[in-house]
């Protein structure tokens, strides 16, 4: 199994996502912003946390015009597998690869603590390792979390079981408590709070393993 993790100037959590795939037995290759093409026989793209661009303009804005996103797009449509992660789940909204937009934290502040979370769905490579209401808890460390979506996006994705997460205290303002989302094909997953920052037991919990675990069992069997 190959994984890669694109890498935008700014980026900063591109070496955690990495370790949490390749702790779940993952081959993983760093990709370059500038790069036009993902490398050969990649089964999942991860688009990690961080200030891609430094967040000057929107977050993900700049990142979602880059010559790697396109071929993520693409990667995309042809029903690969893309995680992103905090600013990544910024990037995949801004690139169109999932619905809704990230606004400014309700409190107006930087949130940076573990935080507790409730699995929305099991239906998915990416939530097949827990059970449907699972607690768990990942990190967040984000200023612009607010994930926000009209109200007939909000009734789709409940209507398709697409919300993946919601958060138990909701830390930042989202509509209906959302902490991540899937696209209609399940195949990409966009979520705010850190998985890979919660894969050993020196970051105080192993939740995010069971991700890593699933997408691989889920890329081994199809």
């Amino acid at each position: 199994m190959k994984a890669a993790v694109v890498q935008f100037p700014g980026s900063n959590c591109d070496r955690d996502l990495a370790v949490g795939f390749r702790l779940a037995g993952f081959d993983v290759e760093i990709v370059w912003h500038k790069d036009a093409s993902l490398p050969d026989d990649v089964d999942i793209v991860g688009v990690p946390g961080g200030f891609s661009y430094g967040d000057y303009l929107r977050c993900g804005a700049i990142a979602a015009q880059s010559p790697i996103m396109r071929a993520v797009a693409e990667f995309a449509g042809r029903g690969g597998h893309v995680l992103g992660v905090c600013n990544g789940f910024q990037v995949l909204c801004e690139t169109r690869l999932l619905p809704g937009v990230l606004m400014r934290n309700a409190g107006l502040k930087f949130v940076c603590r573990s935080e507790p979370l409730r699995v929305a769905t099991a239906d998915s490579p990416f939530t097949s390792g827990y059970a449907k209401g699972d607690a768990i808890a990942y990190p967040i460390a984000h200023h612009d979390g607010n994930y926000q979506i009209d109200e007939d996006g909000l009734a789709l994705l409940r209507a398709e079981d697409r919300i993946a997460f919601t958060y138990r205290d909701n830390p930042n303002g989202s509509r209906a408590d959302i902490a991540g989302v899937l696209s209609a094909n399940r195949r990409v997953l966009g979520l705010m709070p850190h998985p890979e920052r919660a894969v050993e037991a020196s970051h105080g919990n192993e939740h995010g393993a069971a991700m890593f675990s699933a997408l691989a069992g889920a890329l081994v069997a199809a």
